[in-house]
């Protein structure tokens, strides 16, 4: 199943509704880390049977965003400083390296796709919160795309989709506010585009750590 947050849409199964409507309510923090998650209720929320929640309920699991509890059911995966510095550290440390095999293998089909994908990403800062944070996975990915390694991408994917409820949490800053974001998609697309691996590189792990350091200011 795709991981990025994507809206929902009528041809979707009743699993892969329950699942993006959870994964969603969990990224952006309308369900809080160690808060339970009780299958009749989800049932009721969700408009859905148990089945379909149990199952998106197990597919959370395998991405780290739940917790089975034994046999007693469910709960959103906590949060600590600790867990954040240890996705944060290995996503600099895949990502370098699938970027960096990305640049070297990109045709001129993987610059076009990137190029559109900012377009979207820009665009879509001026719809839903949702909409927007789809494009911004699909920019991330899509600076990946050319690297040879499937394995490595979906750890990668992987990593950005736990990153994003700290990512989230930092937004909430007052001077995670003042940082220039748009800025600092533009300086590495042109960097990509331009196929400055070593600049690209300095400026997309800065990119990532700047969102570490904010971080600090959150959580305990």
């Amino acid at each position: 199943m795709d991981n990025s947050v994507t809206p929902q849409t009528s041809s979707q199964s009743s699993t892969q509704r329950a699942y993006l409507a959870l994964r969603n309510d969990i990224i952006f923090g309308r369900i809080p880390p160690g808060q339970r998650l009780k299958i009749d209720t989800l049932k009721e929320s969700l408009d859905t049977g148990a089945s379909p929640v149990r199952e998106a309920l197990s597919l959370l699991t395998s991405d780290q965003l739940v917790d089975r509890i034994d046999q007693r059911g469910f709960r959103v995966a906590a949060t600590s400083r600790e867990q954040f510095q240890e996705i944060l550290d290995l996503r600099c440390r895949l990502e370098e390296l699938a970027v960096r095999d990305s640049i070297a293998h990109g045709s001129a089909g993987w610059e076009e796709a990137l190029v559109l994908s900012h377009h979207y990403m820009v665009r879509a800062r001026k719809t839903d919160l949702e909409t927007f944070e789809t494009c911004h996975k699909e920019f991330h990915m899509a600076l990946l795309a050319g690297c040879k390694s499937p394995i490595l991408l979906r750890f990668c994917s992987q990593l950005y989709d736990l990153n994003v409820r700290y990512r989230y949490l930092a937004g909430k800053s007052k001077s995670y506010a003042r940082r220039d974001v748009d800025a600092e998609h533009a300086a590495i697309l042109e960097a990509a585009v331009n196929r400055e691996t070593e600049t690209l590189c300095t400026l997309l792990m800065a990119h990532y750590r700047n969102t570490g350091a904010f971080l600090a200011e959150q959580i305990d």
